[in-house]
């Protein structure tokens, strides 16, 4: 089967198993959901909605979050990892958007990235989930479904990108990177993983 057909069939698939996707990430607006995709990094989403409510109880705006101040951020994430880093660079882009930005999350991937402790990944999901931007983020699900459906052979994330936005609508981009993400969660996991239990396996291997 080739590539494009591959992925002609997935996509009837993740529509017809996922019609519907939510953000995963608890959020109220651009900012906190900026906020969390930075906190999802290394750890997961349910995690991550453990603690959010919590913290943007206290801070839901770059001012609210400067006047809180780093360390008393980094008391709130410390159960998410990486929390004397995360809590610095959450304060820093605070202040950014604060100087820069007017206190408004920037709608471009270049002045996102221009933030402190926001990659590429982080800036395409806030462009996906908050401005509803054709964006395709990839995680670590979307590496190795795009690899194990035979939608890309590289590892480098920028590759794999490229290849997936060539295999799959424009339009459905936004769309379909959380489809990929739900079914690497639920069928298409990294182990243990059946080929023949597997929907999404089963349907590329024909």
């Amino acid at each position: 089967m080739r590539r494009i057909d591959k992925a002609k069939a997935l996509l009837q698939l993740l529509d017809a198993t996922y019609p519907k996707v939510d953000v995963p990430l608890k959020h109220k607006c651009p900012f906190t959901l900026l906020v969390a995709v930075l906190l999802s990094q290394q750890s997961t989403d349910k995690k991550v909605n453990e603690i959010t409510p919590l913290l943007f109880e206290e801070a839901d705006t770059p001012e609210k979050m400067v006047s809180l101040g780093v360390l008393e951020v980094q008391k709130i994430i410390r159960p998410i990892g990486l929390a004397p880093q995360k809590a610095k660079n959450i304060v820093s882009l605070s202040s950014m958007l604060i100087d820069l930005f007017g206190s408004k999350v920037p709608p471009t991937l270049e002045e996102l990235m221009s933030l402190p402790g926001v990659g590429r990944k982080t800036a395409l999901c806030v462009l996906a989930q908050a401005f509803h931007q054709d964006a395709f983020p990839v995680d670590t699900h979307i590496l190795r479904l795009a690899s194990r459906w035979g939608l890309s052979k590289s590892k480098r994330p920028l590759k794999v990108e490229e290849d997936l936005k060539k295999c799959f609508p424009k339009k459905s981009w936004s769309k379909v990177h959380l489809q990929i993400i739900f079914a690497g969660r639920e069928f298409c996991k990294a182990s243990p993983h059946s080929l023949q239990s597997c929907p999404f396996c089963a349907l590329v291997s024909k």
